[in-house]
């Protein structure tokens, strides 16, 4: 702490163990210790907050079942597929996986000037929420599905991580579309496409 108190760090989101520090600390002034305790009670109203809206989000029937076949491809959680279904709206909207990673800022700006395309920084015209949540997701994946992993690998070995985590990313949209469009589970898409 700022104050020079030792304190375990892994132990420290505990409740009882922060109550516990807060009485052995000496030297602090009884305001700072105050706010302390303010902010670990706003922190756990604010998790407490979250956790009801998420669970009466995943209970609604029209969101339920759209969350539970996101899940179905590997490296797709519960936050990025609840994500996925309140940002996007109705997937017919997108006509192409292109427009649906333009939508979500996954992709370069283009320009074109005397008959020559120039590829920019990515786009910031976009859904800025939903680009973090699967830019963060694209990081993750790649632990838990092969198939991005291997999508992950290709990318860098050509040298840069952070386009590897947009190529995990791009994909992460075309399979989450996919199973959006045909409202089956990823596994029986996969199967599908192989017959």
């Amino acid at each position: 702490m700022e104050v020079g108190a030792q304190y375990n760090k892994r132990k420290l989101h505990s409740k009882k163990y922060f109550l516990e520090l807060l009485e052995t600390v000496e030297d602090v002034p009884p305001s700072v210790i105050e706010m302390l305790t303010l902010s670990r009670a706003n922190l756990e109203l604010f998790n407490n907050i979250q956790k009801k809206l998420a669970d009466v989000l995943k209970k609604n029937p029209l969101i339920h079942d759209r969350v539970k076949r996101l899940q179905t491809i590997k490296g797709i959680g519960e936050v990025t597929a609840l994500t996925w279904v309140l940002e996007i709206g109705e997937p017919e909207r997108f006509g192409s996986i292109a427009k649906a990673i333009s939508y979500c800022g996954l992709c370069a700006a283009q320009k074109e000037s005397a008959g020559k395309e120039f590829r920019g920084p990515i786009s910031k015209k976009r859904n800025k929420h939903i680009q973090t949540v699967l830019i963060e997701a694209a990081k993750l994946a790649p632990h838990w599905n092969p198939q991005l992993a291997e999508v992950h690998n290709k990318e860098l070995a050509k040298g840069n991580r952070n386009r590897a985590t947009l190529a995990v990313a791009r994909k992460l949209v075309a399979y989450m579309l996919a199973v959006e469009k045909n409202k089956k589970d990823f596994k029986q898409i996969e199967s599908d496409q192989a017959a």
